[in-house]
């Protein structure tokens, strides 16, 4: 595909393989993002998925929010190649290495959300990811898939059913592990799943993906002071639904 466009990757090497394949199309900076695990979520047209992934991360980083940006070296896409669907990224300096200071992590947050409150393009609603999620339990057939159930119509009284189309434009998967720690900060990744809704949303998501690597109290509430709030309580329901989504996925991937 990327030939297509007139750019020779004869060094292209794989650089992680997970719920989507990354390609460095060496020599050039450019990376190609395919989508394989997660297309279970994206219905029968992904190109809309990824059009507004595209968009919005594009949008981000015209504004100089901290995200990686679609590629200036080719059509970022989406692409459409047999069979696969994929979209092209500028490669940017990735040291997992480098230490994680928690406010910095929330700060940047925060400054993504303020140069996304001004896009107005059409977004679903994070009330979808109820159904998401309700897909997720029922296709994973898990022993507690009742109990989760339960569980989600309680969270989604506060989490989803008044969420409406209100809000504003949010990275939707706001994990830690959607990001790139380089030598200029954090850089955030993989807007597949941009939505509009209220911003707690992202920030529970961000929380639930530090506590299930055994972060501290001390740890998330300084997140939570990098990004100015909400304060625990406001945001724990988010949490919660944001763990039940977790292990809806594991429990659909075994």
């Amino acid at each position: 595909m990327a030939a297509r466009h007139g750019l020779d990757a004869p060094d292209a090497a794989v650089i992680a393989s997970g719920s989507n394949v990354l390609v460095h199309l060496r020599p050039a900076p450019v990376v190609a993002r395919v989508m394989t695990g997660t297309v279970v979520l994206h219905g029968d047209d992904p190109r809309e998925w990824l059009d507004r992934e595209v968009a919005v991360a594009g949008y981000a980083a015209e504004r100089g929010a901290p995200v990686v940006a679609p590629s200036d070296r080719l059509p970022p896409g989406p692409h459409e190649h047999n069979g696969l669907w994929l979209t092209f990224w500028r490669r940017v300096e990735h040291d997992p290495s480098l230490p994680l200071d928690p406010a910095e992590v929330g700060r940047s947050l925060r400054v993504l959300h303020d140069a996304l409150a001004g896009y107005d393009g059409e977004l679903p609603p994070v009330a979808a990811v109820r159904g998401d999620i309700e897909r997720l339990i029922h296709a994973g057939d898990a022993p507690d898939a009742h109990a989760w159930q339960a569980e989600l119509r309680r969270l989604a009284r506060i989490v989803f059913d008044g969420a409406g189309g209100g809000g504003q434009t949010l990275h939707g998967d706001a994990t830690i592990g959607n990001t790139l720690r380089t030598p200029e900060g954090l850089l955030w990744n993989d807007f597949e799943d941009v939505c509009r809704g209220p911003v707690e949303w992202d920030v529970g998501g961000l929380v639930s993906s530090f506590q299930v690597r055994g972060a501290d109290d001390a740890f998330i509430d300084a997140v939570l002071d990098g990004y100015g709030g909400p304060t625990r309580e406001v945001v724990e329901p988010f949490v919660e639904a944001s763990l039940l989504y977790l292990r809806a996925w594991r429990a659909r991937r075994r």
